[in-house]
């Protein structure tokens, strides 16, 4: 039964993984990503023991969190494809794993954006012979893929989200 349970709560990190590898090579994070974090949150949720009432609060911090990065998105500070990934990614993490969640990630997308940027300027000769992907990755002023901060504050922050702490305290 801990296999199983073991297996539902890694569609979180395997999927988070996928958009931030299909964000850098790509810039766009497929709709399909998004749609199975939030379809995979609920099996989850059911196999660890949720109460309805936090499966319900999951849910309420992954509409706000929908809302607060339509926004991000109508000001173009995020893309569509990162809006719904944290939207989704929210809904795993729940109002205890939040908070962790959007500081790790705005930690590692500050350090991730900085460095980027520094490389940016250095990298143009080792873009010649490089995957497409690399040299898009590269353009001097490009746009900065930070699905790749999302996954890795996802990452981070999982550990403190009520499902992972539900596994350990059976």
């Amino acid at each position: 039964m801990d296999t199983l349970i073991l297996l539902t709560l890694s569609v979180m990190p395997a999927l988070t993984i996928v958009a931030g590898l299909k964000d850098i090579t790509s810039m766009t994070i497929p709709n399909w990503i998004s749609a199975a974090l939030v379809i995979g949150f609920f099996p989850a949720a059911l196999a660890v023991g949720l109460s309805p009432m936090t499966i319900l609060s999951h849910v309420g911090v992954g509409i706000a969190a929908l809302i607060v990065a339509m926004v991000m998105f109508a000001l173009r500070v995020f893309g569509g494809g990162d809006a719904k990934l944290m939207a989704a990614t929210c809904l795993w993490m729940g109002l205890a794993g939040t908070g962790p969640f959007v500081l790790w990630t705005a930690v590692i997308g500050g350090v991730f954006g900085l460095a980027l940027i520094l490389t940016r300027q250095h990298a143009q000769p080792l873009v010649a012979g490089a995957p497409a992907w690399f040299g898009t990755l590269m353009t001097p002023k490009g746009d900065i893929p930070y699905g790749v901060a999302i996954a890795a504050g996802a990452l981070m922050a999982y550990p403190t989200s009520p499902l992972i702490q539900a596994f350990l305290a059976r």
